[in-house]
């Protein structure tokens, strides 16, 4: 690994706690543009490097640095939207190997949508646990699958940006 791909890596992290402070908060799971970033991880670094980008980003977070939406500390594993950033590891890698190395715009898209996919299966299946077993909730599982969902919308024009972000910039950022 070279440091040119570390700090790449470093950076691509960085750029996900930015996308954490940009919110817009909602009782469970905050509206960020976090998965613009990790989609962009996984174009711009690949699979590899871009699941690194995002284990880099948790760990700093469970650490104490307040780099997720609502800070930071290892009590945030018992966040209902911790579910998501676990999911951000995966989904990365998704978008990585879907997308290849040089991915047209229309790859790009199947490579965000894939991606998203994987992030909303670990992020509401981490929701329905903390809900039903950390906090006690009440809500029935269509409930909080509705709940858990609620964000996709935002995060399907976001992931949109992502691709085109990911086809103009990617680049001028190589991989190796």
């Amino acid at each position: 690994m070279t440091p040119g791909l570390l700090t790449r890596i470093a950076l691509v992290a960085a750029l996900t706690a930015v996308g954490a402070h940009l919110r817009i908060p909602l009782p469970y799971v905050p509206l960020t543009l976090q998965t613009g970033v990790v989609c962009l991880a996984g174009l711009w670094l690949g699979p590899r490097a871009g699941s690194m980008s995002q284990i880099v980003y948790l760990l700093v977070g469970l650490v104490g640095f307040p780099v997720f939406a609502k800070g930071g500390g290892p009590q945030y594993v018992l966040e209902p939207s911790f579910g998501y950033l676990v999911g951000f590891v995966p989904g990365a890698l998704g978008v990585g190997v879907v997308a290849g190395h040089s991915p047209s715009f229309l790859r790009a898209c199947l490579a965000v949508g894939v991606g998203l996919l994987i992030i909303y299966a670990v992020g509401v299946a981490g929701l329905f646990l903390n809900l039903r077993y950390v906090l006690a909730s009440e809500l029935d599982a269509v409930s909080i699958f509705h709940l858990g969902l609620a964000p996709l919308p935002k995060d399907l024009v976001v992931g949109l940006g992502a691709a085109w972000a990911g086809r103009r910039l990617g680049p001028a950022l190589p991989r190796r």
